[in-house]
């Protein structure tokens, strides 16, 4: 008997955890066939994509990120510039076996490296991005993989030990719904210097080369009832070749007319880890 494909593996991993799906359209219960089809009673039906991820939106929505977006971030994340954020992640999950759900998940890189960290961890990542999503279902076989709006995510309540919501948009009402009794919230947000070097090239001498996420954090704080704040900072060498990726994958890249200008040397990582459980 050969390999199983990657559909068939995506499918195997989905009956396995079926339990925390509901369906987006009904929030009934779903169940995943022998064939891929993750269905609920009233046979509201999606399919397993031949990459190995699901399409779980009910109606078209329009991304502004693409291919190259997020083929640049993987490159950057598996550079290692973000390692000891995402160790700090993983050293907030002290379950075993936890169930983790990373909102925004992109292309997939910080989820699984997490996952790597922690003893039978189950990794499912949402994101709205189909091209991002379709990345994460190319490069990991290990976590689950969705397309999907958090607006109205195809989860059941109480299914998740930890959330994470790495420099993304939040849903803070549905985190608390989807979240598991002692489970955590884990946010990452900019710190004022992060990315440095880069804003102050692309930036100097306006509004744009500092800025500051206190209203976020103070959002935060606002919705949890037990709230820690974990600042991580350190710099990293940057490769030449890494430069343009990093341009790419960031939106302060986006607005740089001469990219090829930005010479960079180093980076700074500047972050804060904010920890919310109820």
């Amino acid at each position: 008997m050969g390999l199983l494909s990657k559909r068939a593996l995506s499918i195997k991993q989905f009956q396995l955890n079926s339990k925390i799906f509901a369906c987006p359209i009904c929030k009934q219960q779903m169940n995943m066939s022998d064939e891929g089809k993750m269905s609920c009673p009233s046979n509201h039906t999606f399919d397993v994509a031949k990459q190995g991820y699901l399409y779980m939106l009910n109606r078209p929505v329009q991304s502004m990120y693409g291919k190259e977006l997020f083929e640049s971030r993987h490159k950057v994340i598996h550079a290692g510039i973000y390692d000891k954020v995402q160790k700090a992640i993983a050293g907030e999950i002290i379950q075993q076996n936890s169930v983790i759900l990373d909102t925004g998940c992109g292309e997939g890189s910080h989820l699984h490296r997490i996952c790597e960290q922690l003893d039978g961890a189950v990794g499912i990542g949402i994101d709205i991005s189909k091209e991002g999503i379709m990345a994460a279902a190319k490069f990991y076989n290990e976590q689950l993989w969705c397309v999907g709006d958090l607006a109205n995510s195809p989860y059941n309540e109480q299914s998740f030990d930890a959330i994470l919501n790495i420099l993304s948009p939040a849903n803070y009402e549905e985190f608390k719904r989807l979240l598991k009794p002692g489970g955590k919230v884990i946010k990452i947000v900019p710190q004022e210097n992060y990315l440095m070097e880069l804003r102050k090239q692309a930036f100097a001498d306006s509004e744009k080369e500092s800025y500051t996420n206190a209203q976020t954090v103070e959002r935060f704080k606002t919705a949890f009832a037990h709230v820690e704040v974990k600042r991580i900072t350190y710099t990293v060498p940057l490769e030449v070749d890494l430069v343009q990726n990093l341009l790419e994958m960031t939106p302060m890249g986006w607005h740089i007319e001469e990219k090829e200008s930005i010479q960079l040397r180093e980076i700074t990582i500047d972050l804060d880890l904010l920890i919310g459980m109820e």
